[in-house]
């Protein structure tokens, strides 16, 4: 009897288990899909706002610079976050963030106003950025490669959807409605994350109080596995966010509709697709996968030749070379799991990677635009880029090498020891 009613118990516990992980991925789903929204929802129609709100280029840089000047400042919040509330309370504010800038920011009618709560937005997809690998590690760490794979494919559906219809939604009704339809997505995503909270009721406490004992983040700058991780990451964040905003002006001024210009956009992040699919399950079973990162510069090298000399000839060829370019950003966000033994430390990873990436790459849309208002051309923003391409490719070996984050923590700490023996 004893041995029957053990039985039932460990099934009930594998079932309730199975529930759980089910709604945790579920809730990760929803997450991922909202990381974007803000961003490629909004460049498409940046000349019609700009004409109703009154703005001008220099604006546009600005609004270009905002996403990753918000996802810096979150970087480098979020693990101090996550230490004092749980990765799952912190995640839940983000959503809440994401649906309340997302709501608000279309009823504006003022340039200030629109960025402060595209700031708000964007601040919460920030955030989300941050806390969704760790939740990836904390819940399936016998499931990496697959979990990140559907995670960063969701990113990539949040990001080509908003940047395919936005046009479309917006000359059926107007500017305002193809904003703030993508609130409803953060609003379902907070949902099953009330869920798990409820769930883990009772257990919040003792996760914070082994989070606040966990490694502290200060020691990650220390690793060489952080800095090339943040290398990489940033610069490919830099690439991407400045083809975001200027694809459409690029393409427009070489005799292409404003409609196109969204379409390749939406091309852009489609082509994301590829890597979302192909870059986790490569960096799981290939030890180094630098290569994959010497294969991404040559492409970025034959979209921009395209983009700069003959736009139109091919811009189909150009977009989806550029767009291959960016698989580095896949596998940094798979990296980073792979390159950390511990949540905690892919709590602290994450934070790093995103909040130096994004504060570095935070710059390239706005000088990608004052490049070209200063010289008429786009050979000196193209310039820019490259010389990105060429940090990626450096950045992207350190961060390749198969070594562990903690391990250099600690390595650091013994040398330390070592040298202040008496």
């Amino acid at each position: 009897m004893t041995v029957q009613a053990t039985a039932q118990t460990d099934e009930t516990r594998t079932r309730s288990l199975i529930a759980g992980r089910v709604v945790v991925l579920v809730a990760i789903v929803l997450s991922a899909l909202t990381l974007r929204t803000a961003v490629t929802s909004l460049t498409p129609l940046l000349d019609e706002i700009g004409h109703d709100v009154g703005f001008d280029s220099a604006v546009v840089g600005l609004f270009g610079m905002l996403p990753t000047a918000m996802f810096a400042v979150s970087g480098i919040l979020t693990p101090r976050l996550t230490r004092r509330f749980g990765l799952e309370v912190v995640v839940l504010t983000a959503m809440v963030m994401t649906a309340v800038g997302l709501a608000v920011r279309p009823a504006m009618s003022g340039t200030a106003a629109l960025l402060v709560f595209s700031a708000l937005a964007l601040g919460g997809m920030g955030i989300g950025n941050v806390v969704v690998p760790p939740l990836v590690k904390r819940y399936f760490p016998d499931r990496i490669g697959a979990v990140s794979t559907v995670y960063i494919l969701c990113v990539q559906i949040g990001t080509t959807m908003p940047a395919l219809v936005a046009v479309p939604l917006a000359d059926a009704y107007d500017w305002r409605v193809s904003l703030g339809v993508w609130a409803l997505l953060p609003v379902a995503a907070a949902l099953p994350w009330l869920s798990v909270l409820a769930a883990r009721r009772g257990r919040s406490a003792d996760d914070t109080a082994i989070a606040a004992g966990a490694e502290p983040a200060g020691r990650v700058w220390r690793s060489p596995v952080a800095w090339g991780m943040a290398g990489m990451f940033g610069m490919t964040s830099l690439i991407t966010y400045s083809m975001f905003t200027w694809i459409p002006k690029i393409l427009t001024e070489a005799g292409a509709s404003a409609g196109f210009g969204g379409s390749m956009v939406a091309l852009f992040s489609a082509v994301g697709f590829i890597a979302a699919l192909g870059a986790p399950s490569l960096c799981i079973r290939i030890a180094n996968p630098y290569p994959v990162v010497v294969a991404c510069g040559v492409s970025y090298l034959i979209g921009f030749a395209g983009l700069l000399w003959a736009p139109m000839s091919a811009p189909i060829l150009w977009i989806v070379a550029v767009g291959l370019g960016p698989s580095t950003f896949p596998m940094a966000l798979t990296l980073i799991n792979l390159r950390t033994r511990t949540a905690a430390g892919s709590a602290a990873l994450s934070g790093f990677t995103q909040g130096l990436g994004y504060a570095v790459a935070c710059v390239g849309p706005l000088m990608f635009g004052v490049l070209h208002d200063v010289t008429g051309g786009w050979t000196w923003p193209f310039a820019l880029l490259l010389c990105a391409v060429c940090v990626v490719m450096i950045a992207g070996r350190v961060a390749c090498k198969p070594r562990f984050l903690e391990d250099s923590w600690h390595s650091h700490s013994a040398e330390r020891g070592t040298h202040h023996t008496p």
